[in-house]
């Protein structure tokens, strides 16, 4: 088995909807979601980043979502900015969450590349603490450092709602994501400090104004951990040909997030059987970035998964599919996990 790390989960945040029973989603599995340590194990998850999302109050028509998004075009309202204030205690919270699972012996935060390493060699999950959305960081970055001193290593700068950062794109489609201002004066201070303490920047959810100023500002290589090719399905959320660009001269990398909504070439959030979309994506990313600029960012527990996947137990049917498609050896472990530590061994330089 091939074993896999991963761009992008939520899986902390089911943590948070329900903390005391935190050993039965975890340590034992329900069966629920996209992600726990027995189909990790089953499905070889190796690791991945670990997102703390500020999630946003819940609107009154919220449940009218899953339809819209099921039925494009859309074009849904994105909620309210939320400040350090009210952030900053549900992120610690989450953070919490993560400690407890390294406490478990079953999983190790890491911090830089041999960690990561050596967590896989151990049998041990490797966890990357990510933000998704800097909401719990205020303007002076007093709080970069304290959650960096707690193991904070990759960040980006916004999820979708405004931040006091900068914009992210709206659930828009057909879109593309031109859509907003770019970073405001706090957010390229934000990305010169990650710069200075080697936080990793993720581009997944900035609007394309921001992306340009982060690729201005930023001297490390340019990452979106869970995207996918506008080209081939035209959701705000995917990256452009010019983007992609950016990001091979860059020496950067690119997760494919299995959401099926950035899959589908009709934009639509269904399920759907089959592999097509997935390779169709992966095709056009290797082709624009080089094979070994791509990754996997499965935005597992974050969305609608292809029937394909299912969950983290279905990863070796995702290899396999690859390895039907004509993928070789070499390649299936550049995609699995060498690309994704390689990238990060020249973001954090260890």
């Amino acid at each position: 088995m091939i074993p896999v790390f991963d761009g992008h989960n939520d899986f902390l945040l089911r943590l948070l909807r329900d903390p005391d029973r935190r050993e039965a989603i975890w340590l034992t599995g329900e069966g629920k979601g996209h992600l726990d340590l027995p189909r990790a194990r089953a499905g070889g998850f190796a690791g991945g980043f670990f997102a703390v999302y500020i999630a946003s109050p819940v609107a009154h028509d919220a449940a009218d979502y899953e339809a819209i998004m099921d039925a494009p075009p859309y074009d849904l309202p994105l909620p309210d900015l939320i400040g350090a204030e009210a952030a900053q205690p549900v992120a610690a919270a989450m953070i919490g969450h993560l400690m407890w699972m390294e406490r478990t012996g079953t999983l190790a935060i890491c911090r830089t590349v041999a960690e990561i390493r050596a967590a896989m060699a151990a049998g041990k999950i490797a966890a990357i603490l990510h933000f998704e959305g800097a909401e719990a960081i205020g303007e002076d970055l007093d709080a970069l450092h304290l959650w960096h001193a707690a193991g904070l290593r990759s960040l980006g700068p916004v999820w979708s709602r405004p931040t006091i950062f900068g914009h992210g794109v709206p659930f828009r489609f057909p879109g593309d994501p031109d859509s907003g201002p770019g970073l405001t004066a706090a957010g390229k201070r934000l990305i010169a400090e990650c710069n200075k303490l080697k936080v990793m920047i993720d581009l997944s959810h900035l609007n394309e104004a921001g992306f340009n100023d982060v690729a201005a500002i930023s001297d490390a290589p340019l990452v979106a951990t869970h995207s996918n090719a506008h080209a081939v399905t035209p959701s705000t959320r995917n990256l452009t040909d010019r983007q992609l660009a950016m990001i091979a001269e860059s020496d950067g990398l690119v997760g494919l997030n299995y959401a099926t909504v950035f899959l589908r070439a009709d934009g639509r959030k269904s399920t759907f059987e089959g592999w097509e979309p997935v390779l169709r994506h992966l095709d056009h990313l290797i082709a624009k970035l080089g094979e070994d600029r791509v990754g996997l960012g499965s935005d597992f527990d974050g969305a609608t998964m292809p029937a394909g996947i299912g969950d983290a137990a279905g990863l070796p049917r995702l290899i396999e599919a690859l390895r039907a498609h004509g993928y070789d050896e070499a390649l299936l472990r550049k995609i699995a996990h060498e690309n994704w530590l390689s990238l990060l061994g020249r973001t954090w330089g260890a």
